[in-house]
This record gives structure tokens, sequence and C-alpha cells, in this order.
């Protein structure tokens, strides 16, 4: 497998893009290798991949898992996300920062997201399907979340109105974040 890594203004959180291979059948690509990631410096251990289905203006998150983050690389199959992650890391030189891409099926795209940081991202085609992998197993207790429009963090969403779920509605605001971070 052949990868492109590229940093982010954000330190940790990187754009991965596979090679893909093309002729008159199609295309393949190997999206996971772990010994590749390993010498990129990234994760080789995912243990759960979730896929989610939305349709345009969905937008969803902020969302992170503390004290046991998830480590996160997320892909489009199908349509075209604004993919974000914030960070999250109190003393961290970055804090309430925020990155931002576009992550489609046609772009390859993939974003790693690192602990310490929250992640969301809103639908910008008429559905998507994004997948992505995680590093630890999804534990309800320790579910939290930023609110997707705090002030104080800034992000520039591709959408005004976006239909967003309850408990996203009520995510508190990254000024009541008290994170120990090691």
């Amino acid at each position: 497998m052949v990868i492109e890594v590229f940093d982010t203004n954000l330190d940790g959180v990187r754009i991965v893009i596979p090679a893909a291979y093309e002729d008159d059948r199609g295309s393949f690509m190997e999206t996971f290798n772990a010994r590749d990631f390993i010498e990129a410096g990234l994760p080789g251990n995912f243990v759960q991949v979730n896929h989610s289905y939305s349709i345009k203006g969905v937008l969803r998150g902020l969302h992170y898992q503390a004290p046991k983050w998830q480590e996160k690389l997320i892909r489009v199959i199908n349509g075209e996300v604004f993919d974000v992650a914030v960070d999250i890391r109190c003393g961290s030189p970055t804090f309430g920062k925020w990155f931002g891409t576009v992550l489609s099926a046609a772009n390859r795209k993939q974003l790693y997201v690192p602990k310490g940081f929250a992640h969301g991202f809103c639908v910008i085609s008429e559905t998507a399907d994004v997948v992505y992998k995680c590093t630890e197993l999804y534990e309800p207790s320790q579910d939290r979340g930023i609110l997707w429009c705090d002030p104080d963090i800034g992000i520039e969403w591709p959408v005004s109105n976006p239909l967003i779920s309850p408990k996203d509605a009520e995510a508190q605001r990254l000024s009541a974040v008290s994170l120990v971070f090691d």
C-alpha cells in the first residue's frame, strides 16, 4: 500500500490519502494496512468500525470520549462531508482551534483524529455514508460533546441551519471542559 500523509494546523491531526489503482474496469484502493500506518506514525490498532448514513444538512458532533479516548480514522464512501477536528487538550497551544476539510468518495481523503480532539461533520451532498475506525470501543458512560456552534471555537460550517440531534443541541461549551490530558 502507498499512502500520502499530510500534517494540518493541529498537531497530530493528519490527512491520509491512500493510492488508488484505476483502469477501465474501475478502481482498487487499500484503505488501511497496519504496517504502513505504523510506519507513517499512525495507529495500527483499530478495534471498532462505525458507519453513519445521513442526509444533506445533517451535522453530527462535536463528539469525543474521555478518559478512554477513541482515536479515529474517518472516510466517506458515498457523498461528501465537511469534517472537523477541534483541539480540546487543556494547556495545548492550539486549545480551542479547529481544522476542517472536505472528505468525499471522489477525493479519497481520510482524516485521522488523535486523542485530545473533538470530532464532527456536516453533510454537504444529498446523502453521505461515513465510515470511521476507532482505537477504543465505545463506552456510553464516557461519551462527551462540545456545542457545534460554540462561538469561542468559531467553526465556519458550510450550513446555516443544520439538522442536529437533541444530544448535540444540549452539548456543553468548550469553556466548561476541564480535561486532564496526558
